[in-house]
């Protein structure tokens, strides 16, 4: 048997996330992520030749987003047709999925240097496109299979997970508004502009503007308690299976891309190439497909228990903010550091282009923990049907 090889994280960066039917609504999808993989390898230096595979993650794969939609934006940026790629859907964690297969095929030898990437386009191909028509993905045996309760939505979902970790709306609010003064805060002394890369912007026609975004578009400053308080329940035609999630605590349908380099530390080495942290520790879960975002909390303490490690070594910590009631259900069982936990805001207020957020968030751990010093960085995130990776990172550079 080969000796297990170490998978490094060579470079990894994100577009600015666009707000849904914003600066980013003229870019089709395809084209958007081969523009973010082909800036990753351009300040590399790396022969796109020399990749061994292209892994992205996407959620909604229909449409512009269908028929490899990882494949169509390698062809697209006029990258090595020889170089092959796939699309991969673990819902909201398709593109930490990535990073996954990718980082396991490195150290299995299968591959020595890949890309992790991921692309949502939620305003040109809005979530739940793929079950249009009135063709459901659930089954009259998936029905009877979890007992024939009927799939609720995700904001009765984490409704029903605030009140059972004991989250209430002031937390669900004070958590936002924190999200949004973070991420602002690191949009405004140079922090984001350092992982990401401008994208030029492009008109409806598809021609450049000679503009750019260069910082993420849904951010809002000016978020208190007392305006989020005003926000009605986003279940309106049922408010009061879901009274306290609003728009205000949950995560904003966005677009955005984002990419990550994978090599063995021997690939790296030999090409000269930087070697900024290693993946350490990964692993999936599930549990209740019908309370579809509870299963962070069972893949961290799979993890934990794989590992050996425990939540006090982690120097920065990312559960995705798809509702602030999961990101505080999480924090509710593991009792992280509060400056330690998503410390540049999350998706909240950055926002959540779905099949990129996986890698758009191990990006900013990457960066957070080589600002701070930190040593080990943590990721989970919730992704329907009940699932969730989880992620252990150490810095080297």
């Amino acid at each position: 048997m080969a000796e297990i090889r170490e998978a490094v994280i060579v470079d990894t960066v994100r577009t600015p996330i666009g707000k849904r039917k914003g600066a980013l609504a003229t870019w089709h999808p395809a084209d958007l992520l081969g523009f973010t993989v082909k800036a990753l390898l351009d300040r590399n230096q790396v022969d796109p030749g020399r990749i061994d595979d292209v892994v992205g993650g996407c959620v909604n794969q229909v449409g512009e987003q269908s028929n490899n939609v990882a494949r169509n934006a390698w062809i697209g940026a006029g990258l090595p047709w020889h170089v092959p790629a796939t699309s991969v859907d673990r819902q909201c964690g398709s593109s930490q999925q990535a990073v996954h297969f990718v980082a396991q095929a490195v150290m299995a030898g299968s591959y020595d240097v890949a890309i992790a990437c991921g692309v949502e386009s939620m305003s040109r191909v809005p979530m739940g496109s793929n079950a249009k028509g009135g063709v459901g993905p659930f089954s009259q045996d998936w029905i009877a299979a979890v007992g024939g309760r009927f799939h609720p939505t995700q904001f009765e979902v984490s409704q029903v997970l605030a009140e059972k970790f004991g989250v209430t709306r002031e937390d669900m609010d004070a958590f936002a508004v924190e999200s949004h003064r973070r991420a602002w805060e690191n949009t405004e002394n140079g922090w984001f502009a350092e992982e990401c890369v401008p994208v030029p912007l492009k008109d409806e026609e598809g021609n450049l503007t000679g503009d750019v975004l260069d910082r993420d578009q849904g951010i809002r400053p000016e978020s208190t308690m007392e305006s989020l308080a005003k926000l009605p329940s986003a279940l309106s035609w049922d408010p009061d299976t879901a009274p306290d999630i609003t728009a205000g605590n949950a995560s904003q349908m966005s677009d955005g891309a984002a990419a990550m380099l994978i090599a063995s530390r021997e690939f790296a080495e030999a090409n000269g190439l930087p070697i900024r942290a290693a993946i350490r520790h990964l692993v999936v879960a599930a549990e209740d497909p019908y309370l579809v975002l509870s299963a962070p909390n069972p893949a961290t303490r799979k993890l934990l228990e794989r590992s050996g490690m425990s939540i006090s070594d982690f120097d920065s910590m990312e559960c995705n903010e798809a509702f602030a009631a999961i990101a505080l259900m999480w924090a509710s069982e593991f009792q992280p550091d509060p400056e330690r936990y998503n410390p540049r805001g999350g998706a909240i207020a950055i926002g959540h282009p779905l099949g990129a957020s996986g890698v758009r968030i191990m990006t900013t751990l990457l960066h957070d923990l080589e600002s701070t010093g930190g040593r080990f960085g943590f990721q989970t995130m919730c992704e329907g049907g009940g699932q969730a990776n989880a992620t252990v990172i150490e810095r080297l550079g």
